[in-house]
């Protein structure tokens, strides 16, 4: 019996499925398309749909853990129900599921309703799972790198109330850790939520300050027009994904998103290690691209 990783090739499921070979797990990556970081050795990636039940009834009944990550589509709410409901009917007492920082709060955003109701569903069905809430990664920005070292613009809404932003490799290894925690445990783990943070708050205009160090030129702040963070996102995701993250947007800079006293401790004792910061990621991305 495997680790099956659903939503493994992705993003942040191909760096859990490397956490998990890294520590000699056996685990079995599904996703919609392969992985543009190739699997690792001697991880079996499986292409498909979730909505083919014969493939997926088969892929659980050869699993023993599973990890669930739903991507943030339209039909995303369908897709994780039937997933939980799929993982019940197999009898999987050991799961992870990565939901998000202000589930409960943005639930006007249709992703964060979907992971609130699938949260809920987690209880109804009384799966003994670990949730866990990451907070935005650092890794987003990647995709405003240009503007950032070129042409000394910021424009991730951040706001002014402040926001924990983790590192994706911290996230991955918490997932990966809690993964190998229910597998190897005698018995199902009552479900438990871990908050995944990073180790400061930052604002848009802590974050220019990192920025303006790292570059040693002076970096502005454009996040709060969310007008023009939907336009510009239009440009990568459907029309209603662009508006539905503005939405999300539209929370950060309400409330921000915090996490409870004691989050970034906790997981400092769970890896044995600190936790990444904002400035180590810009430090690296700012030579990744000189």
């Amino acid at each position: 019996m495997a680790i099956l990783a659903i939503g493994g090739t992705g993003m942040i499921g191909s760096h859990v499925v490397e956490e998990l070979a890294r520590r000699g797990a056996e685990v079995r990556a599904f996703g919609s398309e392969p992985s543009p970081r190739g699997a690792p050795a001697g991880v079996e990636e499986v292409i498909g749909d979730i909505f083919d039940l014969e493939l997926m009834r088969r892929l659980l009944r050869e699993a023993s853990t599973v990890f669930v990550l739903n991507p943030a589509v339209a039909d995303e709410l369908a897709r994780v129900l039937l997933t939980l409901s799929l993982i019940d009917e197999a009898k999987i007492q050991r799961v992870v599921y990565l939901s998000m920082m202000g589930v409960d709060r943005f639930t006007d955003a249709s992703r964060a309703a979907a992971k609130l109701a699938a949260e809920q569903t987690i209880r109804q069905l009384g799966l003994p799972t670990t949730i866990l809430r990451p907070n935005a990664v650092f890794q987003n920005d990647v995709s405003l790198k240009d503007a950032i070292t070129r042409h000394h613009r910021y424009a991730t809404p951040l706001g002014s109330v402040g926001i924990t932003m983790v590192d994706l490799d911290d996230v991955a290894e918490v997932a990966a850790l809690e993964l190998l925690r229910r597998e190897r445990s005698a018995a199902p783990l009552p479900t438990e939520v871990i908050e995944v943070v990073g180790p400061e708050a930052h604002t848009g205009q802590s974050i220019v300050r990192v920025w303006s160090d790292v570059l040693g030129e002076n970096v502005t702040y454009e996040g709060d027009d969310l007008d023009a963070v939907e336009q510009r996102m239009r440009g990568v995701m459907p029309a209603a994904g662009a508006y539905d993250l503005k939405l999300v947007f539209r929370g950060i800079l309400r409330e921000g998103v915090l996490g409870a006293p004691g989050a970034a401790e906790r997981l400092v004792a769970m890896l044995g290690r600190p936790l990444r910061t904002y400035r180590s990621f810009a430090l690296t991305m700012a030579g990744a691209s000189s």
